[in-house]
């Protein structure tokens, strides 16, 4: 399977752009894969999820990563490993938009971003984060295990 630069299934959630890059269906289940496009300011709120362990690898930009208690200032190359369970969030705290690369195991938590998610239109700037969204993402999230705290 090739995915081409610039390609998957992309949704807008929480002020941010989410790429699917491969996931359950074309993974046996095993693996999801979603490139994140995280403009100054978002990220998502703490929360956990019952069923994935997550890892990050930031690609561009700066991040800051809450996880478990702890808080890593993350740069291009760092890599976040957040086992099933761990409240986590992230933050982009730079000028410029990051780029991260989201790994979930096993796959199945993209059905989140694609449900909770607005399609995203190409050359569109992403619509910012409208708290009036938020009641159905939880409820989404909810339904495939992951809990805001």
């Amino acid at each position: 399977m090739h995915i081409p630069a610039g390609q998957g299934r992309a949704v807008w959630l929480n002020g941010d752009v989410y790429s699917v890059k491969i996931g359950h269906e074309e993974s046996a289940g095993s693996l999801a894969v979603l490139e994140a496009s995280v403009p100054p300011g978002g990220g998502p709120p703490l929360h956990d999820h019952r069923h994935e362990d997550e890892a990050f690898y930031l690609l561009e930009g700066e991040l800051e990563i809450h996880a478990d208690g702890e808080t890593y200032q993350v740069k291009a190359g760092d890599f976040v490993f957040v086992p099933r369970g761990t409240v986590h969030g992230f933050r982009n705290t730079g000028l410029h938009t990051a780029k991260q690369l989201l790994l979930f195991t096993p796959g199945g938590f993209e059905r989140f971003f694609l449900e909770a998610g607005k399609h995203a239109v190409a050359g569109v700037n992403i619509p910012p984060f409208d708290p009036a969204d938020n009641p159905q993402a939880m409820q989404v999230a909810e339904k495939y295990g992951s809990y805001q705290v």
